[in-house]
């Protein structure tokens, strides 16, 4: 039976709501997992791993079709496997600049320029065009050296390393209840929308793409309305850039979808949604076939991928068909929301902007002595991370349920008032 609980060296057991940083979806020595990592066909796969890009294994597409295809969000039938979140940050945004120079000079059959070809190894243009990607403030996309310049939510993420001078807007700073503050806090995402467009149109590098967090989760936990990714999606394709949804932390079910966008009922798909973390693999999906690369070795490396964990994510999936699992989630996160409401109604002080109503278990709440908090909440058996400057943010895995929930409450409420 897959675990909810870790130990520490004293052998103390943690009930796990942080889940190795939002990464474990189906729980600790999941048998159906352990299964898949003993299975022949994953053993060739550690021991012969393959240089995808230029050798993929004879059954890599029928991997790639009933594991991390079979999940790909609506619209988007394509995928760029990676290694990590920061690569696929990464190569999705060169997919974006690929993309947007190829409409510049007239199709993908267009030769380059020897003075293309010339500049771009002096990091020159035309060859290294001035180009940008635009993020919001306090999102958090990796810490590469392109994704890092994107992310925005601590300055020790970022500090010593040279950046690229990319834009970055405001994101809404909601305040809460909601259903106390909605004319507020649309004028608030208006405003933010306004700047949005403004830099879009007046940065010296003008964006490709813009990219987004659903929930922006290193920098505090920060919500915004369907409204306001509908807004962001109509400047995106008025000035014909791209709109990279980033679902790193929120995708593969904690939101009671499988992928968080999902809630914002777009009437198109973005065009191109990041992964990681509960896949257990990376990448970015896409539907728009004028972002694949137009001659080899433009999008490549080594590896571009690992067969090991694309298997290991397809048994992941199939865990969650098996158990219901998004839905558990939905269910489990209205219960687990309630709970915290009665306690952010007790103690006010204690439990401030609670957030994430409706969105599974992926919720959050600002706290006065987070650091305090978070350190006590281990000596009454719970494992809970931070985010941001004060949030207190819950990552449980896809089978917390709601016995789960009660140990969790009566560990919080003992915590506070300890």
């Amino acid at each position: 039976m897959a675990k909810t609980s870790i130990a520490d060296l004293d052998g103390n057991v943690l009930l796990d709501v942080y889940c190795q940083i939002a990464s474990i979806p189906v729980g600790y020595n999941n048998p159906s997992l352990l299964l898949a990592a003993t299975s022949p066909e994953m053993a060739n796969a550690i021991v012969n791993r393959p240089a995808l890009g230029n050798f993929p294994p004879h059954d890599w597409a029928g991997v790639l079709k009933t594991g991390i295809l079979k999940v790909a969000p609506k619209g988007l039938n394509q995928v760029f496997t990676a290694m990590a979140g920061s690569d696929a940050n990464e190569t999705a945004y060169k997919a974006a600049f690929m993309w947007k120079r190829r409409q510049e000079r007239g199709g993908p059959d267009v030769e380059f320029t020897s003075e293309e070809m010339n500049s771009s190894m002096n990091n020159q243009s035309p060859g290294s065009p001035s180009m940008s990607i635009l993020s919001f403030r306090k999102g958090f996309h990796g810490r590469l050296f392109g994704s890092l310049s994107t992310t925005r939510s601590k300055p020790i993420h970022k500090l010593d390393i040279p950046a690229f001078n990319w834009p970055q807007a405001p994101f809404p700073s909601l305040k809460y209840p909601l259903q106390d503050h909605a004319a507020e806090n649309a004028r608030e995402e208006q405003r933010c929308l306004e700047e949005t467009e403004r830099l879009i149109t007046e940065w010296p590098l003008p964006p490709a793409a813009v990219v987004v967090e659903p929930i922006q989760s290193e920098g505090g936990d920060n919500h915004a309305s369907p409204d306001f990714f509908h807004g962001l999606q109509d400047l995106t394709k008025k000035h014909n850039i791209l709109l990279i949804v980033d679902e790193v932390q929120t995708g593969v079910g904690a939101t009671g979808k499988f992928w968080a966008h999902e809630h914002w009922n777009l009437p198109s798909p973005p065009d191109m949604v990041t992964f990681s973390k509960k896949a257990q693999t990376a990448g970015y999906y896409f539907g728009n076939p004028e972002l694949r690369p137009n001659r080899p070795y433009r999008q490549f490396n080594t590896w571009m991928g690992d067969p090991a964990r694309a298997i290991l994510f397809r048994a992941i999936i199939e865990e969650i068909d098996r158990l219901n699992l998004v839905d558990n989630t939905k269910r489990t996160g209205d219960y687990l929301y309630a709970g915290l409401k009665r306690l952010a109604s007790q103690y006010p002080d204690e439990v401030q902007n609670l957030r994430g109503e409706g969105q599974g278990t992926f919720i959050a709440w600002d706290s006065p002595r987070r650091d305090e908090f978070l350190k006590k909440a281990k000596s009454m058996g719970v494992n809970i991370g931070g985010s941001g400057e004060r949030a207190i943010r819950l990552r449980p895995m896809l089978i917390f349920q709601k016995h789960h929930t009660d140990i969790l409450l009566d560990a919080i409420e003992k915590t506070i008032r300890s």
